[in-house]
């Protein structure tokens, strides 16, 4: 998924949803984790990314509550 694509999507969802998706988005990097130390994960990219992803919900999260 391409950034801008992942930003867009965040954008328009209000503050509950990216509250869920933060949610989701930690267990997913929990998850990955988990893989990466028992030698299961292929792609260890995935955990970067998803970090990322994680950030930038933060951000978001942050910035609709100082709009309000």
């Amino acid at each position: 998924m391409k950034k801008t694509k992942f930003l867009e999507e965040m954008q328009n969802k209000s503050g509950e949803e990216l509250a869920k998706e933060l949610v989701a988005a930690k267990k997913e990097l929990f998850n990955l984790r988990f893989q990466n130390a028992t030698n299961q994960l292929n792609n260890t990219a995935r955990i970067k990314e998803v970090r990322k992803n994680i950030a930038r919900i933060q951000t978001l999260i942050t910035q609709k509550k100082a709009q309000a």
